[in-house]
């Protein structure tokens, strides 16, 4: 389990429990703290610098307000109103009705620690159960991809090797699929 710790404490993916493990660990094991350290600093050169705040713009200078003879005031106010209403209908009878937008892919991180592999993919109803390359963080045994996922749930496994197939361990809802084995659900 401590191995996973250190995805889930990146990720902000770990209850309280977790997170007191999490740090008992740090404190008990150098190589953990260092580890955990080593990906830190590597999850902090991938992600992308939020953009520097703007300046404050200085307030507009105040405008003096046009004087207008009682007269035009009274004729010109509803003719004004009659006319842009009108041109409402207009501009609305020649538009039809869109259809509601496209959700957009967000961006989603896989991660997934096998130091024990040469290769790991990703296959998934996101890939249409094509397998995908995922890639290895350095020597640390935690592998990595980012892909655009739609909105709505989604099934996956990862492929270690060839053909052994691990549901993702930092998952909770999983399922069984038609071959014996699970998919993580998210």
């Amino acid at each position: 389990m401590k191995d996973h710790l250190i995805s889930q404490y990146i990720d902000n993916e770990l209850d309280l429990d977790e997170k007191i493990i999490f740090v008992e660990t740090v404190h008990e094991d150098q190589r953990f703290t260092d580890e955990t350290l080593a990906l830190l600093r590597q999850e902090k050169r991938l992600r992308p610098q939020p953009a520097l705040p703007l300046p404050a713009l200085p307030p507009l200078p105040r405008q003096a307000s046009i004087v207008c003879p009682h007269w035009l005031t009274t004729w010109f106010k509803p003719l004004a109103g009659f006319a842009a209403g009108g041109a409402a209908v207009l501009l609305l009878a020649q538009f039809h009705p869109t259809p509601p937008p496209v959700a957009q892919a967000e961006p989603h991180r896989f991660v997934v620690y096998l130091p024990e592999s040469t290769q790991a993919r990703i296959i998934g109803t996101f890939t249409n159960w094509q397998p995908v390359a995922m890639e290895q963080v350095g020597a640390s045994g935690y592998w990595t991809l980012t892909l655009p996922l739609p909105e709505g749930e989604h099934r996956y496994s990862y492929l270690v090797g060839e053909d052994r197939l691990v549901a993702d361990p930092t998952i909770l809802a999983k399922e069984q699929d038609d071959f014996g084995g699970e998919n993580s659900v998210i």
